[in-house]
């Protein structure tokens, strides 16, 4: 069975529950009073409790659009209207009204399905009794009215809390993207405003590569992912701009399998971790060295890495890259939560230098 229809069926087989569980115990209570037949209270407590509900249920459908249809100015009554509940102050006198109505005509349904002749409650039943049954009915009414309230209010509460969270979640991840981006622009307009004074080609070239970058740069932050290919294309502009003003200090090798080129991730999501490579790795080194970004898929997994050459750990002045590092792993976490990881540690080979790992949780609906 399709899960949509059991997430249907499931509320239906909760209230049938409840409704049948509340049913046989006013059956039996009324068996007790009346020193009746089980049998016979059990049709007159299904029929009573049957009509209540719907009495009830029609009620706060009615007193919830009057209230609607008021467009009173108190958010909490709008509120309640929302979730086709009136409010207490409606629905207790309602459920009383209800109950009385519903007994008595389920008393009289309960004699035409059982073949009794009619005869009138108060005729064949003293007041006192009367009073006690329609008690006994009024408390499943006020419970199950009770549980409606709720469950309602639990559900508005989860839809406003994971409306908050997704607010929250988007302006931090827009914050997060505004904060990287002028931490790149600055950095490469000083060192085009250095260029320009002793290499006007060179820095010809790299205007040309901070307009293109620029442009796909601001295309991709009104987006909430793009595609891997698109990240490494940013990365390339990049390591371009980066490479003119290095020179041959600086290699480039850029790794990306073409069935993962497609995947989404979120956009400018290396470019810290890039950046940093350059920096805090290469900068220092005087004969410079290699950055290499690649991506891999492991199981359900997508792995992505950004190795430099560079002095290593150890040697780099972590308080300057403490800031993007934070904002990868931010970004991370507040889209994928746990399984977004960002991991930082020495790359163990005789080239050494330093390797940074980002780990995302991928499906085959990632790749669009």
């Amino acid at each position: 069975m399709p899960s949509f229809t059991l997430s249907l069926l499931q509320p239906f087989w909760r209230r049938l529950w409840i409704y049948a569980l509340t049913t046989v115990g006013c059956a039996w209570l009324y068996s007790t009073i009346y020193q009746e037949s089980f049998a016979d209270d059990l049709v007159y407590a299904a029929c009573i409790a049957a009509i209540v509900q719907c009495l009830v249920a029609g009620g706060r459908h009615m007193l919830a659009y009057q209230r609607r249809r008021q467009g009173r100015d108190d958010a909490d009554a709008d509120a309640d209207a929302a979730r086709n509940w009136p409010g207490w102050r409606w629905m207790l006198p309602w459920v009383v009204v209800s109950v009385v109505i519903g007994y008595f005509a389920g008393i009289r349904v309960g004699d035409v399905l059982l073949g009794i002749r009619y005869i009138p409650i108060l005729v064949a039943h003293d007041a006192r009794t009367v009073m006690i049954s329609i008690a006994v009915a009024l408390m499943p009414a006020g419970f199950l009215t009770y549980v409606f309230y709720a469950r309602n209010r639990m559900a508005a509460i989860e839809l406003r809390a994971e409306a908050a969270q997704r607010t929250a979640a988007e302006s931090q991840l827009k914050l997060l993207e505004s904060q990287l981006e002028p931490h790149m622009l600055f950095n490469t307009l000083a060192n085009l405003r250095v260029l320009i004074g002793h290499d006007p080609l060179r820095a010809q070239a790299m205007l040309d590569h901070l307009i293109g970058f620029l442009r796909s740069t601001l295309a991709a932050s009104r987006a909430g992912s793009h595609t891997l290919s698109a990240e490494f294309a940013r990365i390339s502009d990049y390591l371009a701009l980066m490479q003119i003003r290095m020179g041959p200090r600086l290699q480039i090798q850029l790794d990306l399998p073409q069935q993962l080129s497609a995947y989404q991730v979120p956009p400018l999501l290396l470019q810290p971790l890039v950046e940093n490579a350059i920096k805090h790795g290469l900068e220092p080194k005087v004969s410079g060295g290699r950055v290499v970004v690649t991506a891999e898929r492991h199981a359900s997994h997508l792995v992505l890495t950004v190795r430099d050459t560079g002095v290593g750990l150890d040697a780099q002045a972590h308080h300057g890259a403490r800031f993007g590092l934070q904002q990868v792993r931010e970004r991370l976490f507040t889209l994928y939560g746990p399984a977004g990881t960002l991991a930082l540690r020495p790359a163990h080979n005789e080239d050494g230098g330093t390797l940074a790992v980002v780990t995302l949780p991928c499906s085959r609906k990632d790749a669009k």
